[in-house]
This record gives C-alpha cells, structure tokens and sequence, in this order.
C-alpha cells in the first residue's frame, strides 16, 4: 500500500455560507454580540471561556443559550472545526499533538449522523442540528470524527442528561457515535468496525452535546472499543490505549469544546 501524502487533502463541505461583511457592518455585528452577551453576566463569561460548567447554569435562561443555540448557523466552519488543532501535552505522557481536518460534512439532523440508540438517547432535549468533522494526526496514523448536537434544550433538561451520561451512558460501546468517512483521504475507510475510542460530553452551560471518536487510519477492525476516560489509564493494555487513541478522541473533542466556548464571544475567532 502507498504511503499516505505529508499533508492529506481535504474534502470540505461549508456548513453555511457566509457572505463576507464590510468593515462597518463587522463592527456592529461585534457590538451587537456584545451587548447581548453583557446580559449574561461576567460569572458566566468565564464559565464559559475556563469550561467549567459549575461555575454557573444562570446562561441556561438568558440569551446565551439562545447565542450558543445559533453558532451552527452563524460562524464559519473554519472557526467551529479549524484547519489545524494544536493538541499541547494532549497524547500520551503528555505529549504534543496537531491534528489536521481532512473533511467536513454537511449539517444535518441527528437521524443518519447518529446511531438510532444514541438518537433516541438524547431525544429529551431534542436535536437541532449535527455538525461533524474529520481530523488526522500528524502522521496520518489514527483519524478521528468529532461533532456538535445542538439541542433545543434548556439548562434543567441538559443537566438531566448530563447526569445520565455520568452514570455510565458515556461508557456504552452502543452508544458510540458514528464515524464520517471521505473518499480519498485517510478516512477513507473509517467505518463503524473501526471505531476504537470514544467521548461524549453533555454541556450543561449550552445548549450543546460534544463527541469525538477515533481509529486506526489504515482501517483495521477494533474488536473492543473502549471509551476514551479508559483507554487513557496509565497502564492500560488494550489497542485503543496503546495506541493514544483515547487521547485522541479526548484532545480534539476538548479543543472543539473551547472554541465554541470562544465562539459565543468571538463569531469570527478561528480557534488553535
């Protein structure tokens, strides 16, 4: 088998298009943003921006949840799912990670983009929207697909199923979110047999479920998948463990969480 390319293609599909905005009208747009998200309160900023959930829920009933609710919508991809990701101390042992986006899939309901289970899992606070990416590590050696639900949802509701998925929900292999292959690039064959590690993160300061998954590029069969917060014990044996592909799910679903925390304050902020 070839060698995979130093820098993989990328297959992207824009989420929503943007039209480009002239200096004035980007100002007022900023200032608007601003003038909402004040209402929110500072406790709440920077909840949001150190990604402690109990800092606060109050946004859960303000405007900042509807401002989260539309960040599907209204900021570009690149600023949701960027470029590059810069993993510092985020592999095993506290090693460095840069992970590379190879593609993007259109937004979409849950149906189709999720496991029926897992669509019936987060059915009580209701999906929005889906948006879903791809990312390879630095070696083109492990892929993973990380992803947004967007919920209509209020606080109470997401700290509801924030507690469920606490209590063991996060460690279910049939709850596992599904993979988003593209032809031609080192997902090319990344299916649901591939699946090797997994996290799903409920906010309960938005409106908002983060998951990632992740596997090996060349597309063997992971037999026993194991969720992330296991495969990176210290000392664990399994492939997925060996491997840091626990890890990899975890650190890019973290650096996709904070820049849509960032993303509340800055639409136009392309996170790294």
């Amino acid at each position: 088998m070839a060698a995979p390319p130093e820098t993989p293609a990328e297959i992207t599909t824009r989420l929503r298009p943007i039209r480009d905005r002239r200096p004035g009208r980007a100002v007022a747009a900023v200032a608007c943003v601003v003038l909402g998200l004040g209402l929110i309160g500072g406790a709440v900023t920077g909840s949001w921006l150190t990604g402690d959930s109990s800092a606060s829920t109050t946004v859960g009933t303000g405007s900042g949840y509807a401002e989260a609710r539309a960040l599907w919508h209204s900021v570009p991809v690149d600023t949701l799912f960027p470029r590059t990701l810069k993993g510092d101390g985020a592999g095993p042992g506290g090693a460095d990670r840069v992970w590379t986006r190879i593609t993007v899939a259109p937004d979409g309901p849950c149906t189709g983009a999720l496991d029926p289970l897992l669509v019936k899992t987060v059915q009580p606070v209701g999906c929005v929207r889906v948006l879903r990416a791809t990312y390879t590590d630095a070696t083109t050696s492990s892929v993973t697909t990380v992803g947004m639900i967007f919920t209509e949802a209020g606080a109470d509701a997401m700290a509801a199923l924030r507690n469920r998925f606490d209590e063991g929900l996060d460690e279910r292999a049939d709850l596992m979110p599904r993979t988003y292959p593209a032809p031609g690039t080192a997902a090319a064959t990344f299916g649901d047999k591939q699946r090797a590690s997994w996290t799903v993160k409920v906010l309960t300061d938005a409106p908002v479920i983060v998951f990632a998954v992740s596997g090996f590029a060349d597309g063997r069969t992971v037999g026993d998948p194991q969720p992330a917060a296991e495969a990176m014990v210290s000392g664990a044996t399994s492939a997925p463990a060996q491997a840091g592909l626990g890890h990899e799910a975890k650190g890019i679903a973290d650096r996709i969480e904070r820049g849509l925390r960032r993303s509340v304050n800055t639409p136009t902020e392309s996170p790294q």
